[in-house]
């Protein structure tokens, strides 16, 4: 009887180690996608100089369209993006966070937020959404 204890307690040990390290290696590959539609956003903003097509535009616009198949080819979709109203970002369709901070010679930098798609509750109420958050600021733009 002491054996039959003693194999399902290894037997528990190696499930709980292989939920970890797939929920790690969950974990990484998400961050990924929110990192490189991270870049794909601030590279797209700067290649159109910061065009109004860029956000929230309810027309097409190359802009827009670049960043909606960027985040289809990586498969980027977060299920719940929140943006923080207070410091004055604004979500734009539903990929993205932006705010739009002005410098000297009337110039403009966009700082940009994505997301980790990840929705564990338990995570989610311990931690907060906020540490799973890509940020990246663009160069000077002139819009």
């Amino acid at each position: 009887m002491k054996d039959a204890f003693g194999g399902v307690l290894n037997i528990v040990l190696i499930v709980v180690f292989l939920v970890i390290v797939s929920g790690i290696l969950g974990l990484l590959v998400n961050y990924t996608k929110a990192f490189r539609m991270k870049n794909i956003v601030i590279s797209t903003i700067e290649k159109y100089d910061g065009a109004s097509g860029c956000f929230n535009s309810s027309k097409d616009s190359d802009c827009k369209n670049k960043i909606i198949e960027g985040a289809n080819q990586i498969g980027y979709h977060p299920s719940n993006l929140r943006c923080s109203v207070s410091d004055g970002f604004t979500k734009s369709y539903d990929y993205f966070c932006y705010k739009k901070v002005k410098t000297a010679n009337n110039n403009y930098v966009y700082t940009v937020i994505t997301q980790v798609d990840i929705d564990i509750p338990i995570i989610n109420r311990m931690m907060g959404l906020s540490i799973f958050q890509v940020h990246g600021d663009t160069r000077i733009v002139s819009k």
